[in-house]
């Protein structure tokens, strides 16, 4: 079995060599991440005629293989399927995050964002992330909220699921999203397939405008972080918050019709009619 794995924090992040280490019981295991970080990139690849990217070799100690690449962490996953690492792999695992991706955070997630690359690739991808100090804000945590980070305890959950996925694959590509508390693994309470909430544990609660000194018209954005809030706990968030294993397995991007469709048929053939 070949295993890539990635992140959306950068090729130095410790998360990233803890989990990639955790996975050479399961099979060859290359690393393919960015060269810095690129939290919030969500799926995208970015401009690809402005980025000119490229990949490094670089090294991750108990890793045979491992590549910086001068993009975002889906970037990183086509460029395997394109053979830019080799063999095609059997799978992918992203992470492990700092900051839980949960709620609303989960369309910004880059760590989110390589598995769906994954599957959209043909091959199912995992998705790690742990809760941090007071809470991360949107799904992200920053240096000083990586306090006593238990990255052993998110790396040993993400063996698990991925040690059965690889022993029973699925029929079709899946992207299972694993959030896990900051505590060490005899800690938990256990673990729940949970729903997607609708906001992170953390949101950012308002911005102001300040104006930038001698650009007239110009302003900085001084964000604000909302209190942390503690969420139901039959949600991917409220199940982090009950120091559980929260695990979501995300759907495939599909058409949906709630009457949209009619209205606006009806303006397209106005507008066609010919």
């Amino acid at each position: 079995m070949r295993i890539l794995v990635t992140n959306d924090d950068g090729i130095d992040s410790l998360g990233l060599h803890v989990l990639a280490r955790a996975m050479r019981p399961h099979g060859q295991v290359i690393i393919a991440a960015p060269d810095k970080e690129y939290s919030g990139a969500g799926a995208s690849l970015g401009p690809l005629h402005l980025l000119q990217p490229e990949i490094h070799r670089t090294t991750v100690e108990g890793i045979d293989e491992s590549w910086a690449v001068t993009g975002p962490p889906a970037l990183c996953v086509m460029f395997s399927r394109l053979g830019a690492f080799g063999d095609p792999f059997d799978l992918v695992v992203s992470g492990i995050n700092p900051g839980a991706n949960v709620g609303r955070a989960v369309y910004h997630s880059g760590t989110v964002g390589a598995a769906l690359t994954a599957r959209n690739g043909g091959i199912s991808g995992v998705a790690i992330s742990q809760a941090v100090a007071d809470g991360g804000v949107e799904g992200q945590g920053w240096d000083d909220m990586l306090v006593d980070q238990h990255w052993d305890s998110a790396a040993a959950v993400a063996a698990a699921v991925v040690e059965a996925l690889l022993a029973e694959p699925p029929a079709a590509p899946v992207v299972v999203n694993l959030n896990v508390p900051n505590l060490p693994l005899d800690q938990f309470k256990g673990w729940r397939h949970a729903i997607v909430g609708r906001v992170p544990p953390r949101a950012m609660d308002g911005i102001t405008l300040e104006p930038k000194f001698g650009h007239e018209g110009a302003f900085h954005v001084r964000m604000k972080w909302g209190e942390s809030i503690v969420l139901p706990p039959e949600t991917d968030g409220g199940a982090v918050g009950h120091d559980e294993v929260a695990v979501t397995y995300l759907s495939a991007l599909a058409s949906a019709d709630d009457g949209v469709d009619r209205r606006a048929a009806a303006a397209l053939d106005k507008l066609l009619a010919g």
